[in-house]
């Protein structure tokens, strides 16, 4: 058993297609089919279930699927371990990240990285599931870090992931100026129970945490209006779409269609992470950016 055949098994598991494995690879589907079947002889068992519409993998090619990242891992450690004796830290980087929320300046951040880190490459990426689709492409290994929202318990990671929180926003109302509420200032989440909703998908961190809290307090909501842009929200609540939740930097105090009132109770709190999967043990390129990121936080 060669590298290359976990390499290639790696793509494949978490492509879940031998077409996007070669693409990934830079290699003729061919050759990555071949060397799926030399694997398979290898450890005598079917690593995936195949058929035209879809490929998933067996319960041997689960239970390989956790060693062969760790052993892929354990080879990068190891040439990165000889390349930082010599001073040199290479590698590509993909990272994970939310459109349109500047909590963490990440241009200023990569910039300052890459001059000290000339020598590695980074590769951004977006999700069309918010943050819950970065946090599985990361415990699926296709991020090395994400920069994301997801409510839980204070002081507490998701499973499998480790978080570094790196700003913390109110969560605020935002109506039509002519709302009954419009001149209210406070509100709590009582005054709401008959009110339509512009919200986000399930999967962002926004609306995930405003769910749980009317889920907490027995009020069922209706999203009239799903929405992606969180910097255009406030748009669609000024032509009476609905009213939405939005981190205070999202809203428009200055927009006089729209007006801008405070949670009472409970408070919600928009919390912006740095995440890496806890399993997985960073390389230099990784470590360097995560020591680059708390040194300018």
């Amino acid at each position: 058993m060669e590298l290359r055949h976990l390499e290639y098994f790696v793509a494949v598991a978490e492509e879940l297609s031998f077409t996007g494995a070669a693409r990934r690879l830079h290699v003729v589907q061919s050759g990555v089919s071949a060397t799926i079947r030399d694997l398979e002889r290898e450890v005598g068992a079917a690593l995936f279930d195949r058929s035209p519409q879809r490929v998933e993998l067996t319960g041997a090619g689960a239970a390989l699927l956790p060693e062969a990242l760790a052993t892929l891992d354990a080879a990068r450690g190891a040439l990165d371990a000889v390349r930082v004796s010599q001073g040199v830290v290479r590698g590509t980087l993909h990272i994970g990240y939310l459109t349109a929320v500047h909590l963490l300046d990440l241009p200023s951040l990569l910039e300052s990285f890459h001059a000290e880190h000339p020598d590695v490459a980074l590769r951004l990426r977006v999700s069309p599931s918010g943050s819950a689709g970065l946090a599985q492409s990361l415990l699926a290994g296709r991020l090395d870090l994400a920069i994301l929202s997801l409510p839980g318990l204070p002081g507490k990671a998701p499973a499998g992931l480790t978080l570094r929180q790196v700003a913390s926003v109110p969560m605020v109302l935002v109506v039509p100026a002519d709302h009954r509420l419009a001149a209210q200032g406070v509100v709590s989440l009582t005054d709401l129970a008959d009110e339509q909703f512009i919200d986000f998908p399930v999967g962002y961190g926004n609306r995930d945490l405003v769910d749980r809290a009317f889920a907490t307090t027995g009020i069922e909501r209706r999203v009239a209006l799903e929405v992606t842009d969180i910097s255009g929200a406030s748009a669609f609540v000024r032509h009476r779409l609905g009213i939405a939740f939005l981190p205070e930097f999202a809203a428009s105090p200055d927009d006089a269609g729209v007006s801008v009132l405070k949670l009472a109770d409970p408070p919600l709190r928009f919390d912006l992470h740095v995440a890496t999967a806890a399993a997985r043990r960073p390389g230099a390129a990784l470590e360097a950016l995560l020591k680059h990121v708390e040194r300018v936080l």
